[in-house]
């Protein structure tokens, strides 16, 4: 009920079609990437891969360390139904896909790897660029490395830990980070403390995507945090993601732009 109110909201306060958008940088935003429509090269093998997921009844335990799932909170669970529930939808996957592809990142991110839709949309998207995703859940985990590896990517570093022992390494062992996709633990202590352990290793060209800010009041309280946060230049609320900029060459602005 919570994102339903708050979706309704987001339709009638968002700008539509980027009218009134003084920044060219964001109006190419809306135009090369929430405007755009059609079919990318990739995107039916990866709905593919969806499909044989959605039909796999495969029984497996699974141990949920972020917030709990609002539709099943049973540990036994069949592959099929964690497809249904747990996977990023077509639109949005594919959004994130032109997201990733339109800022082109080097490395990348992602906290909480699911079965690897969103991330087999991200490796496609930048096919020579290191993704590095980590996925808490054992079994969860073993599915999607089976998947990378019979797909011979191998762009994606899958790693199964907790985030709040493996974040901090990741990121101490890298230069710098170009991007990162916050789609796990969604509560708001954990958004933060995410949040605020990759700071040390942005730049410029630093894009940070955060899933589900309407998942809750508490994510939403997370994301009006980062918003407000000195380091941040500009952020683009789409309503399915926020995405945070430290472009010091724009001046502190906040867009809340409507996507179809």
């Amino acid at each position: 009920m919570y994102s339903a109110i708050q979706y309704i909201k987001h339709f009638f306060l968002s700008n539509h079609k980027g009218h009134n958008v003084h920044s060219p940088f964001v109006y190419n935003f809306v135009k090369n990437v929430l405007e755009t429509r059609g079919e990318f090269y990739c995107f039916s093998e990866i709905e593919n891969v969806r499909e044989t997921l959605l039909y796999n009844h495969k029984s497996i335990i699974i141990n949920d360390l972020g917030a709990k799932s609002k539709v099943d909170k049973s540990p036994k669970r069949t592959v099929s139904d964690i497809a249904k529930t747990s996977l990023k939808p077509k639109k949005q996957a594919q959004l994130l896909f032109r997201i990733v592809n339109h800022f082109q990142p080097k490395t990348v991110i992602e906290l909480g790897t699911s079965l690897g839709i969103s991330t087999l949309y991200i490796s496609k998207a930048v096919k020579t660029s290191q993704i590095i995703t980590i996925e808490g859940d054992k079994s969860i985990f073993e599915i999607a490395e089976n998947l990378f590896k019979t797909l011979n990517i191998r762009n994606i570093k899958n790693i199964n830990a907790n985030f709040d022992n493996e974040l901090e390494k990741i990121v101490n062992n890298l230069e710098k980070i170009d991007l990162v996709y916050f789609d796990g633990n969604h509560t708001k202590e954990a958004t933060l403390k995410y949040f605020e352990s990759i700071l040390p290793k942005i730049s410029e060209n630093t894009v940070l995507i955060f899933d589900d800010i309407y998942w809750s009041k508490g994510m939403t309280e997370a994301w009006l945090e980062i918003k407000m946060n000195e380091k941040v230049k500009v952020t683009i609320d789409t309503f399915y993601f926020g995405i945070v900029l430290f472009r010091t060459t724009q001046p502190k602005q906040n867009f809340k732009l409507y996507t179809r």
